[in-house]
């Protein structure tokens, strides 16, 4: 990559700041939510902590790194999975916090099973229509209307 420049370098540098305030969110949840004696919280603040790292990064690397199309390609596929992804654990602490007797439960099941047909979307079928994605982000994103 010597003397190659970013590929896209202030939406790099943006998710790169997202990154860095990920750490800090998720250190300060999980560290309060420990102190505080609350496992449940615990493990909710450490699964969203962590969607947040991995989108941020995906997206990070994917917007700066100047590959070649097909390097691009899968980084960009890499990126589009963490969305998913992200949905499904900012979902996670309401699930298991506020609602975690039986509708917690399913709603949790609902939107990771949703998170994991979107991945295994984007990872298998690799000319799959881009409206199908678009529909899991959707449904998944309005299935708090329910919550």
């Amino acid at each position: 990559m010597a003397g190659k420049t970013l590929k896209d370098p202030i939406s790099g540098l943006t998710h790169l700041f997202g990154v860095i305030l990920s750490f800090i969110g998720l250190i300060v949840l999980v560290y309060q939510a420990a102190v505080a004696g609350k496992p449940w919280q615990v493990v909710s603040y450490a699964i969203f902590g962590a969607s947040m790292i991995l989108q941020y990064t995906a997206s990070t690397i994917y917007h700066w790194l100047p590959l070649s199309p097909k390097g691009t390609k899968l980084l960009r596929k890499l990126d589009h999975i963490m969305i998913f992804i992200l949905i499904a654990g900012t979902y996670t602490p309401i699930c298991l916090i506020p609602l975690r007797g039986p509708w917690g439960w399913s709603l949790f099941g609902a939107i990771w099973g949703l998170a994991l047909a979107g991945l295994f979307l984007k990872l298998f079928w690799l000319e799959a229509p881009r409206w199908l994605s678009t529909v899991i982000y959707a449904v998944m994103g309005w299935l708090v209307v329910i919550a």
